[in-house]
């Protein structure tokens, strides 16, 4: 029986977490009647979540009873990508695995197996936060996985210039006189911050949002300003510039608490605002205003999130507007500062044991799939990942995943792009049916996931699979069979005092406990995690211009962004039906400046296409993109879509200037009318 309330109807209440890429990572409560769960609901007494869930979470029941789940092991029996399989048992699918893997490992080394893991879940028990498996693929000698496709750019660049990528607490933001939404559509892409931005806001706060495209978020706030893809740090410093021109900046915080000042200072006033302006497209008048309330506005508060960064100069981007609240001083001021990612607050012990590598190992780039899975890799194995309708450089990924010598082993719940590719098919445990302990990035908050139901069919959790491979393989090494609540003790012992007093007895009776943090908290009033305890300005160049800033009147003169879906979380829900229908289907936004020429019209089919490869999309002619920029989200899937490829055929296998980050908003394409 799980952990739970006894209505007073008889219904089970089970508390639980959402486990998908989005930085809220909600607290749920699923009502179970009859061993079925009947009904999911945010947690009315969860702080950040409080009682709400998103468009997409609200339909999660579906999607766990949907006739397209996966509840059996398959094996192909069709050409690959033809997606023809045929039923086997747990015993067949353990035995040709286990079979293949060491005849792998005998021929051409464990590191011809590439354990390729994604963002499917968040879960430090089940999912990539914890790297989930790694313990197994280590006695493999497996390759090791660079999971860098969401925000290794951006906390790059804020390590760099204040040692963590952790900034401020995001329900600080009810304390902010000034609030900078930037490159971030809050409403879609964690709605539970905007709570405490409406909070603010009654207490007579501004609220500006800079994004290439007009968002429902933008909608909503009081500025809105349509800067060109890319070039946010060149605005930082433009915005900056007039802070010194008001001699606003902090200069008691500067002394105290960072280094390099006098440097950046001089970068600072290389970028007035007219040369800004040209570098941004935004109206000089709009940069001097904003200029100007930045600085004479205490505190303000910066909500910057993974979109920013996925382009060339991603990671100066970050470290450039986190030197914002160092100039101001905000980072001593409750409401003040950068909100990244929380995750740098969450110390928890997470034990790969990679002593069991008998050697250090190859690193393979998830961003990299299309140029690295080549004839050295013999095994690819997804879990939490669809990379073929998620990962860059679509058309090459499906020229590999071809190889008839390539092993590929998919974990997943739904018959996914990446699953047609597939020889053995594992069945997927989905949220409400196991065991896990979360932490959301976009808040201060450890959670619990109790499972609530028994799994359908024959469907195993990620480590239940690797428990039961390993047992069958003979494989001896004890902590390979740690139980799931074992692994929850050990993820809790790292002895950092934030986690003094969380235990897994206590999380799985109250579902989630804050991290031992102040409230209010301002990580960065008296110092920085650096060695030299100070804010590091001048690590790296201020602004590196996106690959987009040189069009200049190529064959491909559009500017490529490719922001999140409303109704998908990446490809998850992707296949949902009522989801897709609300989509509309791939659309691509065309400003009426850039659609006349091209004699584009409103509903048309068009293609959109650069050398790396192409989609189709319906046509959206809207000022909401500024002239020269398309916008196209993702998440669609490759075999839903007209003309079979979504927006990642399009997209680049490109690193950004730091982390090896992903570059999903920083493609020059050109449009025109499909044929079909």
């Amino acid at each position: 029986m799980p952990l739970g309330e006894i209505g007073e109807s008889g219904e089970l209440r089970v508390l639980g977490a959402c486990p998908l890429d989005c930085p809220d990572t909600c607290s749920w409560v699923v009502t179970v009647r009859d061993g079925e769960a009947v009904g999911l609901r945010g947690n009315p007494d969860q702080p950040y979540t409080r009682g709400a869930l998103c468009v997409k979470v609200n339909r999660y029941l579906e999607q766990v009873k949907s006739p397209e789940r996966l509840l059996y092991p398959l094996r192909r029996t069709g050409p690959k990508g033809s997606g023809e399989f045929e039923r086997i048992t747990w015993d067949e699918a353990l035995e040709e695995i286990s079979v293949r893997l060491r005849g792998i490992v005998d021929e051409h080394g464990g590191e011809a197996i590439w354990p390729y893991q994604g963002t499917g879940t968040l879960g430090y028990v089940q999912g990539v936060e914890g790297e989930a498996g790694r313990r197994f693929w280590n006695v493999l000698g497996a390759s090791r996985h660079v999971a860098n496709i969401c925000s290794a750019a951006g906390n790059a660049g804020l390590t760099e210039i204040n040692g963590t990528p952790g900034g401020m607490d995001p329900e600080t933001f009810a304390l902010s006189k000034l609030i900078l939404l930037w490159g971030t559509n809050t409403l879609t892409s964690g709605h539970h911050l905007w709570k405490f931005i409406q909070d603010a806001r009654a207490d007579g706060a501004h609220v500006v949002a800079i994004d290439p495209i007009r968002t429902r978020t933008a909608d909503q706030a009081d500025e809105y300003l349509p800067i060109r893809p890319g070039t946010d740090a060149a605005l930082a410093l433009g915005l900056l510039n007039v802070v010194l021109s008001e001699g606003a900046e902090d200069r008691d915080y500067l002394d105290r608490h960072t280094e390099g000042w006098e440097g950046f200072r001089e970068e600072i006033l290389r970028h007035p605002p007219e040369t800004v302006a040209e570098i941004t497209g935004l109206p000089e008048a709009d940069i001097r205003a904003l200029g100007l309330r930045l600085a004479h506005t205490r505190p303000t508060g910066i909500r910057a999130t993974m979109g920013i960064q996925r382009h060339a100069g991603g990671g100066a981007a970050l470290r450039t507007i986190a030197a914002i609240p160092a100039v101001t001083g905000d980072w001593r001021r409750p409401g003040g500062g950068v909100a990244y990612s929380t995750s740098g607050y969450v110390h928890l012990n997470i034990d790969t044991r990679d002593d069991l590598l008998a050697r250090p190992v190859r690193r393979r780039t998830m961003t990299r799939l299309a140029d690295e899975l080549d004839e050295s890799v013999k095994c690819l194995w997804v879990y939490g990942a669809n990379p073929m309708a998620s990962t860059s450089d679509q058309n090459r990924i499906r020229e590999r995943l071809l190889r008839e010598d390539l092993f590929t082993v998919v974990m997943e719940h739904f018959p996914t792009d990446t699953v047609d590719y597939a020889d053995i098919v594992l069945p997927a445990t989905m949220q409400i049916e196991h065991t896990d302990l979360h932490a959301g990035y976009g808040h201060m908050y450890l959670m619990w996931n109790e499972p609530a139901v028994p799994p359908p069919g024959e469907c195993l959790s990620t480590m239940e699979t690797f428990r039961r491979l390993a047992r069958h393989m003979g494989l001896t090494e004890p902590s390979l069979y740690d139980s799931d609540l074992e692994l929850a003790e050990q993820l809790l012992s790292s002895g950092h005092p934030s986690l003094a007093g969380i235990t897994v007895d206590r999380l799985r009776k109250e579902g989630w406990v804050r991290l031992n943090v102040p409230q209010p908290f301002t990580p960065f009033a008296d110092g920085f995690p650096t060695p030299s305890g100070r804010l590091r300005f001048g690590s790296g160049p201020a602004y590196v211009p996106p690959r987009t800033a040189s069009a200049d009147g190529g064959p491909y003169p559009l500017a490529l962004v490719t922001p999140a879906a409303h109704m998908f979380l990446n490809s998850t829900f992707g296949n949902n039906p009522e989801l897709l229908r609300r989509s509309r289907g791939p659309r691509v936004l065309v400003n009426p400046a850039d659609a006349g020429p091209r004699g584009l019209a409103d509903g048309q089919r068009a293609r959109v296409f650069n050398d790396v490869g192409g989609f189709e999309a319906v046509v959206e002619i809207s000022d909401r993109v500024r002239p020269g920029v398309v916008a196209a989200t993702k998440g669609h899937w490759r075999k839903l879509s007209a003309g079979g490829s979504t927006v990642n055929a399009a997209v680049e296998a490109r690193d950004a200037d730091l982390g090896r980050g992903a570059v999903y908003h920083d493609n020059l394409v050109e449009i025109s009318a499909s044929a079909s």
